[in-house]
């Protein structure tokens, strides 16, 4: 693999990646525009729920944010992260650009059959986000497998992966069990096989990418590199955590009490070690500080506190309905706290590397070009991530004590803070694509590329980027 080289243009990276085997930009920018209404959506269901109003408000809310927004931001970022990495050629650009409506649409139609009451509309939509993930998983996964030997990022991403074939299939079966009755007394009790679905998903699909990411990512982007401490506790995260998912999954499913005791302590163990090797290399950092690191830091501080506070409860009994994903409150610190800092603080540097790339790479060293960081505005990135950490820390008081209001604020900010990320976003399209958002996002050829002192490069626009530079 890569060995790690000099700062350029944003911070430490690789040297010798290859920009050269990653697919059109327009491919996981479309995934990332996309996935920034989805977090909106989410809230609202959300915020709709605590006031009470009928319909399936919160399973449309935990869809919304996790099936939507994050899967298919991690699709994008698979899309583009691995071939870059691993420095080999997507397997097919073709299939990557049928992933992402397969899987919107199933998102959407789920949510609307949540909320509609029309549950019959359940399992077709539930094939189509199967289909949508299951084409990501085939692409990206052939095109892993020709990357040999594997890092430690590329064998979480691929236990990611073979978490992204289960977790849709159990999802159908759910679905449809609301039309057809397929579980319970002979079969498969419905709560297993949601505590099952849940771990793996959760856990499995979406924590083992993030872990998996951050380990390069963290290093990339900081400067520095795993030293002391941080060595052995990647060796055991690595062997414990995907073990761990596996038998908390297993667990839960057969319902097989010291089984899931032992994955969950598996679990607890390998997070602990990748917030306590976040928060290190965060303290290490060389390099300017930036939107990504602030909310890594709000991520590794989550993670630890999520994993102090669930390892009494998971540790009595892992198996309990209400705590497949920690106690009251820590729920949010795990999915809005970690997952959903690290994807935004992430986007926040890959949306404009890619930008960057598309529209500055071939002017570097010719003219005055701005730097990466220099794309969005920096005080929607102060205020969305004041809202958001308010957001949070409102939701996670107001459920572990039960104050419904505070929740609702909290909901408030953090879909104001999601608004005001979703439009930084669309301004550094706006500002900095060639073209309109429509064409970039669409891959539209955007004619002659302006330069930055008002005149036009009729050169060829380069498509491809990295995730980091």
């Amino acid at each position: 693999m890569p060995a790690p080289g000099q700062p350029t243009v944003m911070a430490s990276v690789p040297a010798d990646l290859s920009t050269d085997v990653g697919p059109p930009i327009s491919i996981p920018l479309r995934h990332f525009v996309v996935a920034t209404a989805l977090p909106v959506l989410g809230v609202a269901a959300g915020l709709a729920a605590l006031l009470g109003l009928p319909g399936g408000l919160r399973l449309a809310h935990v869809h919304l944010l996790l099936a939507g927004w994050v899967c298919v931001t991690i699709m994008g970022a698979m899309t583009q992260f691995v071939p870059v990495w691993s420095g080999v050629s997507l397997h097919s650009r073709r299939l990557a650009t049928v992933q992402l409506p397969l899987a919107v649409a199933g998102v959407l139609g789920m949510a609307a059959a949540l909320l509609s009451g029309r549950l019959a509309w359940l399992p077709p939509a539930g094939i189509l986000l199967l289909a949508g993930l299951w084409v990501m998983v085939y692409n990206v996964g052939r095109t892993l497998l020709r990357a040999r030997p594997w890092d430690v990022t590329e064998r979480h991403f691929a236990f990611a992966l073979a978490c992204f074939v289960f977790v849709p299939a159990m999802g159908v079966v759910l679905a449809a069990d609301y039309v057809l009755p397929l579980l319970g007394p002979g079969t498969v009790p419905r709560g297993d096989l949601v505590g099952a679905h849940v771990t793996l998903a959760v856990f499995g699909a979406i924590l083992a990418t993030v872990v998996g990411a951050l380990y390069q990512l963290a290093t990339m982007f900081t400067g520095t590199s795993l030293r002391g401490v941080d060595v052995p506790l990647q060796r055991l995260e690595a062997v414990a955590y995907p073990a761990g998912v596996v038998a908390l999954a297993a667990g839960r499913l057969l319902d097989v009490d010291a089984l899931a005791g032992l994955g969950a302590a598996l679990v607890l163990v390998g997070l602990a070690g990748v917030g306590v090797v976040l928060a290190h290399r965060l303290l290490a950092s060389t390099v300017q500080r930036t939107p990504m690191h602030e909310r890594y830091a709000v991520a590794a501080v989550a993670l630890l506190g999520w994993v102090a506070w669930t390892a009494p409860a998971w540790l009595a009994d892992p198996t309990v309905p209400g705590s497949l994903l920690g106690p009251p409150g820590a729920v949010h610190l795990l999915t809005f706290g970690v997952v959903g800092f690290v994807v935004l603080g992430t986007l926040y540097h890959v949306v404009p590397f890619l930008v960057w790339v598309h529209r500055y790479a071939d002017l570097l060293g010719l003219e005055p070009v701005p730097l990466v960081d220099e794309l969005y505005d920096a005080r929607l990135a102060r205020a969305d991530l004041a809202a958001l950490l308010a957001g949070l820390l409102a939701v996670v008081a107001g459920s572990r004590l039960g104050l419904p209001d505070a929740s609702a604020a909290g909901g408030l900010l953090a879909g104001a803070g999601f608004t005001l990320f979703a439009a930084n976003v669309l301004f550094v399209l706006r500002r900095h694509a060639p073209g309109s958002i429509a064409a970039t996002v669409l891959g539209r050829s955007a004619g002659p590329r302006p330069s930055t002192d008002g005149g036009e490069d009729a050169g060829p626009t380069d498509e491809r980027g990295a995730p980091g530079r």
